[in-house]
């Protein structure tokens, strides 16, 4: 009998994978993991560890499994929470959930589901994997899962082969009302449990305050960019395919404002604790419409913003991946320098997937829009698909021009 090790989190979603691992006779066996202490910036309403680990006691006892528990605080430290620092600084904004799965639950935890004689790992992702053979080699295809509203296979952008070979996802061709019902079903301590929200295994925090344990308040000035100002390079649809590399690079370019373009409205309390398309926390007043976050200029510590949804600098054609930033998940689906070849692609989770041209060149990618995308913002991630099929992804550049 196949041994799974099943990273149980106390919540339904997982309660339900193990439930059916079960059902489908694996060997099941729970693993929890506690990730973080701090609690600095934490929002006291939200459950912590120790209420995630009671739900996951009570669903194991249920169904008569195994539980073990392991402490990977200090690596997810070190590979993610760092990170987040050390990208913030920069004026990028990460995404710790993909890290978390990339360096953590697939890799770190994996190692000790090994130790526990698991010949797999499941999760409760709503995702799916199929296995094709392509001159008798195993190729793993990560796809979409089939509710279309819980879709997280965004959130496993970075996966390699070799990570998941060994994984399950057991939810992934069910629904969330699914789900749900199951759990009701089978009398699971989870099944009406709210789902966990914000960063991966911290909780729902205080940006700011979260990242004022490493990053130095510092206040400068806010600036408010007319919406006649020069904007981001556009075309109509998507490039042709011969399309030369200077255009490719004025299409991806942020626009990079300047002081003089525009008017000081106030002060922030340092450029790195916001984001592109951010609208709460600038605090200014006194606008008809809301003030969104147009750039952030770390270097000279200044926040641009602009008025209204349709502020036209908030919008931007393409994007570009360094070339040490390209991912394949589908190896066998790689570019060639010199190609070009159409995806759907998204630049955040539940985001509808967007037409796309992608180019490749001997420097990187170059991401193109059939529409102009709202807040692409450097420091997240571009994941493209083929059909259901995430084939690759990619950390956004802040671009050739950047300051």
């Amino acid at each position: 009998m196949r041994r799974v090790v099943v990273g149980i989190s106390g919540g339904v979603d997982s309660s339900v994978a193990a439930w059916k691992l079960k059902e489908e006779g694996y060997d099941v066996v729970a693993l929890f993991m506690r990730n973080w202490h701090d609690t600095t910036g934490l929002l006291r309403s939200e459950c912590h560890w120790e209420d995630d680990l009671m739900f996951a006691d009570m669903t194991t006892k249920k169904l008569g499994i195994p539980l073990h528990f392991v402490d990977l605080s200090d690596q997810y430290k070190k590979r993610v929470v760092d990170y987040m620092f050390a990208e913030y600084e920069k004026g990028r904004t990460p995404n710790p959930d993909i890290l978390c799965n990339r360096e953590i639950k697939f890799d770190l935890f994996a190692d000790e589901a090994r130790k526990l004689g698991g010949d797999f790992v499941a999760t409760g992702h709503y995702c799916r994997k199929r296995t094709d053979f392509k001159e008798n080699r195993p190729v793993h295809r990560l796809l979409a899962g089939v509710d279309k509203n819980k879709d997280q296979s965004y959130f496993l952008c970075q996966l390699s082969q070799e990570q998941l070979a060994y994984a399950l996802f057991p939810i992934g061709e069910l629904t969330k009302p699914d789900v749900r019902r199951i759990a009701a079903e089978q009398q699971l301590a989870t099944a009406q449990r709210k789902d966990s929200q914000g960063i991966c295994f911290i909780g729902k925090v205080d940006l700011p305050t979260f990242l004022q344990q490493k990053l130095k308040v510092n206040e400068g000035e806010t600036i408010k960019i007319p919406a006649e100002a020069e904007s981001p390079a556009m075309l109509e649809g998507l490039p042709d395919n011969d399309i030369t590399e200077e255009r490719l690079k004025e299409l991806t370019a942020p626009v990079n404002y300047k002081k003089e373009e525009g008017k000081v409205v106030g002060k922030h309390k340092g450029a790195h604790f916001y984001t592109i398309g951010q609208r709460k926390g600038i605090n200014i007043g006194g606008c008809k419409e809301p003030l969104f976050v147009l750039e952030t200029d770390v270097k000279n510590n200044i926040l641009f913003v602009g008025e209204g949804h349709s502020h036209p600098g908030l919008n931007r054609k393409g994007l570009y991946i360094c070339e040490d930033e390209i991912h394949y998940v589908s190896t066998d689906k790689e570019m060639g320098n010199g190609e070009s070849r159409d995806f759907l692609v998204r630049i955040r989770y539940r985001q509808p997937l967007q037409e796309a041209r992608l180019f490749k060149r001997s420097n990187g990618m170059y991401i193109i829009f059939a529409e102009a995308q709202r807040g692409i913002t450097p420091g997240q991630f571009a994941a493209w698909y083929d059909g259901e099929e995430l084939v690759g992804s990619g950390v956004i550049s802040s671009g050739f021009n950047q300051r």
